[in-house]
């Protein structure tokens, strides 16, 4: 179903949401809008024009959330995620664009060949559509400037082993000349994303814990890893003056450095994640670690903190950072914290655990929106057509229904490997349809469209 028009009581406008008609041209963006009435007979009209969606007057139509970090992981650990099972998981929770991160796929994407390897791989596997972020490692220097200019949207680091050994971790001195070199790039210099975590000296008596814990995966994990990689992002931030992105912030402890960063104009973004607001480490229980990722879930004092950073604009945006594995992988040693893999995978479900929360905190669906389309959209460079309801943007929608609730099942998963921290939680809040420029792609949690309608995105180039 392609829909030419869509005309509703609840559409999100410019921060609002309004009474509102719009219509979609044949290459699926948005020509025209025209506020309405809710007296309008159009609302009336029903849906008797094959090529016309009229909403139900409980729907609420919200641009399609564009999800910066997920870890696809195809080629190579295919097994762990794919591109059709990623993006299918993702169409029915709301959202119409990933960014891809450049691990844990085998190889990952480090070099020009490799990002033409996984573009390769996406062909015809896509439900929605997929933008690429490129990785900075210790001996990849010369790639980078060829990365950018083949497309990718920004790239990565660690400042941490990052888990798999082809994605290695950079030092500072790496990092610094990796800084300089997309820095002298004319034009498009894309932008730096930092897991930002740095090895700390251990608690001595660690080791004599039990892995099984959560407690002791917890204190292997201190907020002064975040602490002090943060202080070193910013330097180098201000020192490049070089667009820097935190990814994953989990330590509230680190927000007024990042607010007095921005306060002096460093060109510093921060994302935090789903779980991060959701869960608190006071009530995950030992040996489950489908609960554990880095950094750490933590308490939950911390955890209203961020969302306070949230509410004042220090923290920018709110993503998934799906990342899934193989069970075996996630429940090694009869479910040990310290040895299992880190990842949550949570793609298809981030929308209503977002709202979920949100309810709790008087937070309204049009903030909401700024955190998972708009803020995400503008990061990778995206926000002239992805983002927000407006004339000349992509046709790309979510139809929400705020009223009604579901339990989270591992059968409803779309996404390959179905353990999730978020199994038998109640959310709030349903995803009726994901509307794709204008093409009607995922409905009640079901791909319906028999195509896959997604492109992949590669900056200053024609969508593939």
């Amino acid at each position: 179903m392609k829909y030419s028009e869509i005309i509703g009581e609840q559409i999100l406008l410019e921060g609002e949401i309004v009474p509102a008609k719009l219509t979609i041209n044949e290459k699926g963006i948005i020509s025209k809008i025209e506020r309405i009435t809710k007296a309008d007979s159009s609302l009336k009209e029903g849906n008797d024009v094959e090529s016309r969606l009229v909403l139900e007057p409980h729907q609420i139509l919200l641009p399609g959330v564009v999800d910066s970090h997920v870890h696809i992981n195809e080629p190579g650990r295919t097994e762990w995620e794919g591109f059709e099972s990623a993006t299918a998981a993702a169409a029915v929770g709301g959202v119409t664009t990933v960014a891809d991160m450049p691990l844990n796929s085998i190889p990952p994407t480090t070099t020009s060949n490799n990002l033409h390897v996984k573009l390769d791989a996406a062909k015809d596997k896509c439900h929605i559509d997929v933008a690429f972020i490129g990785g900075v490692v210790s001996d990849n220097q010369k790639d980078l400037l060829p990365l950018l200019k083949e497309g990718v949207v920004g790239f990565k680091c660690f400042l941490i082993h990052s888990g798999v050994e082809e994605f290695t971790s950079v030092n500072v001195e790496q990092l610094e000349e990796a800084l300089s070199n997309l820095s002298s790039s004319e034009g498009r210099r894309g932008f730096l994303m930092f897991h930002a975590e740095v090895e700390v000296e251990e608690p001595s008596d660690l080791g004599s814990k039990d892995g099984h814990k959560y407690q002791t995966f917890l204190e292997s994990r201190p907020r002064e890893m975040e602490n002090r990689a943060i202080e070193l992002v910013i330097r180098v931030c201000k020192k490049y003056n070089f667009p820097c992105h935190i990814v994953h912030l989990s330590s509230s402890d680190a927000l007024p450095i990042i607010k007095q960063a921005k306060k002096e104009g460093a060109l510093l973004t921060v994302e935090t994640c789903y779980h991060y607001l959701f869960f608190q480490s006071e009530e995950i229980p030992d040996s489950q670690p489908k609960n554990k990722c880095c950094p750490p879930i933590r308490e939950g004092w911390n955890r209203e903190k961020l969302w306070e950073g949230l509410k004042d604009g220090i923290i920018d945006m709110v993503v998934s950072d799906h990342s899934p594995c193989t069970a075996d992988l996630k429940t090694k040693n009869g479910g040990d914290y310290m040895t299992s893999w880190g990842g949550i995978s949570s793609v298809q479900f981030g929308l209503s655990i977002l709202f979920t929360e949100a309810l709790k905190r008087g937070i309204q669906l049009g903030q909401i929106s700024k955190w998972v389309s708009e803020s995400t959209s503008k990061l990778i460079g995206l926000d002239q057509r992805k983002g927000k309801i407006a004339e000349g943007m992509d046709a790309d929608f979510v139809v929400f229904d705020p009223s009604s609730k579901y339990v989270v099942k591992a059968s409803n998963a779309l996404f390959k490997n179905k353990l999730s921290a978020y199994e038998g939680r109640e959310l709030n809040g349903v995803v009726d349809k994901t509307i794709l420029r204008g093409q009607l792609i995922a409905e009640k949690g079901k791909i319906v469209s028999l195509e896959k309608n997604g492109k992949r995105l590669l900056a200053n180039k024609e969508d593939l």
